[in-house]
């Protein structure tokens, strides 16, 4: 049900037939995108496409068929029984004596036979861009359609290849990647939907879509983030991906963030002061909380130390941050900044909106210096508290110094 458009789009022709003196089917030249919207209601923002040359002005029937009476009044004597003007009354009147102006201006009369690139011309030249409206040697009302080198996109992106390993291959200056798509249909998908949006990659491949992301950020200003998706799959041993130290297609797609991140930076400087080229990669793993799997009064007295702590070993305080980050709704793309209170790393995210030390023996004195910097959420290791007294002194010291900040100890 919310389905939108089936789109075609043109794809490399192969060339395997040509050695055949018969074949027994054409060769496929055209691919196509399915586009839905989760919402089925959504109307996505206009969109238009450059020309391969420019269009010259021209004029068209200024009635249409759509029945709106307000949009019913006289022209050149005549008031149509049925349909509409094209415009408002106001409107009308003002571009007819646009048009005379027009007239005046390049010394024409009204029934002349004026070339168009002389009220093109005339037309291009103002700063603000009139409406012209006449009434052709035929008797009907028309009104100006300017000259453009771009149109409405429809549902024919042919104008567009779907992919192709030359722009990924000279980004690399190796062929890294046989079927990459290019940057040019993500970016004219992208722009069906605002300028801050998060565009999701389940397949990211070569991470073309981050590519393209941050082009269109750089080309208009943009603030949109980008989430990719990919298995670790293993590039062929043969490939010149795999010679190159590239040993899964994530590691591909890792690098092309970065050559393409530093290229648009090289290239546009200028427009790209706050561009946000960083990432951070992330693999899915299990809980970093141990597992328990005995009620108390099954535990034996040898095993009482595996409670000592409750985190599984090996896992660093970036893993627990990032844990944390995602329980409490903390986007994962926020600022993170590192910095050493009493001897002990701290971290501070979005800001000081959270605040988290996993470090061991901890002090009250780091306990106190977080606590005065009164962050919304601050987090702390049960285990790393120095001893029972920092445990104890935990909570007052808060109440003291930051009473609103929300506690977890993990």
């Amino acid at each position: 049900g919310n389905f939108r458009n089936q789109i075609t789009i043109r794809r490399g022709a192969k060339s395997l037939q040509s050695q055949f003196d018969t074949w027994d089917k054409l060769g496929q030249a055209i691919e196509y995108i399915l586009m839905y919207t989760k919402n089925s209601s959504y109307r996505f923002p206009k969109q238009i496409k450059l020309l391969n040359e420019k269009r010259p002005g021209g004029w068209n029937n200024h009635w249409r068929g759509t029945d709106r009476p307000t949009m019913r009044y006289e022209l050149w004597g005549f008031t149509p029984e049925s349909g509409q003007w094209r415009w408002s009354k106001d409107r009308s009147y003002q571009a007819i004596k646009n048009y005379k102006r027009m007239l005046e201006d390049t010394g024409y009369k009204p029934y002349d036979n004026i070339p168009q690139e002389v009220i093109d011309n005339w037309y291009e030249k103002k700063e603000y861009k009139p409406d012209l409206l006449r009434l052709s040697s035929s008797g009907k009302p028309e009104h100006y359609i300017p000259p453009t080198n771009e149109t409405l996109l429809n549902s024919s992106w042919v104008d567009l290849l779907v992919g192709s390993s030359s722009e990924i291959n000279q980004l690399f200056e190796s062929k890294v990647f046989e079927t990459a798509k290019l940057t040019t249909m993500i970016k004219r998908m992208i722009g069906f939907v605002p300028q801050d949006s998060i565009i999701l990659d389940f397949f990211s491949g070569s991470a073309t879509t981050a590519h393209a992301v941050m082009k269109l950020n750089a080309e208009d200003g943009g603030k949109r983030k980008f989430i990719l998706v990919q298995i670790p799959e293993l590039t062929p041993e043969k490939s010149e991906a795999h010679k190159a130290g590239y040993k899964t297609i994530c590691e591909i797609g890792e690098e092309r963030i970065r050559r393409a991140g530093k290229k648009i930076r090289e290239e546009s400087p200028v427009t790209t002061g706050d561009l946000d080229t960083g990432f951070r990669v992330f693999r899915v793993d299990s809980s970093n909380m141990e597992d328990v799997y005995y009620r108390p009064k099954d535990f034996k007295q040898g095993q009482l130390s595996m409670l000592a702590d409750n985190i599984k070993h090996g896992r660093t305080p970036e893993d627990l941050l990032f844990q944390v980050m995602l329980d409490l709704g903390v986007l994962l793309s926020s600022k993170i900044e590192e910095t050493t209170i009493d001897g002990k790393k701290v971290f501070s995210v979005a800001d000081g909106y959270l605040i988290a030390c996993f470090d061991n023996d901890v002090s009250d004195e780091t306990v106190k210096a977080i606590a005065k910097k009164q962050p919304f959420y601050a987090v702390f290791r049960d285990s790393g508290m120095a001893n029972d007294s920092v445990m104890t002194n935990f909570e007052q010291i808060f109440e003291t110094y930051s009473p609103k900040t929300v506690r977890k100890v993990l």
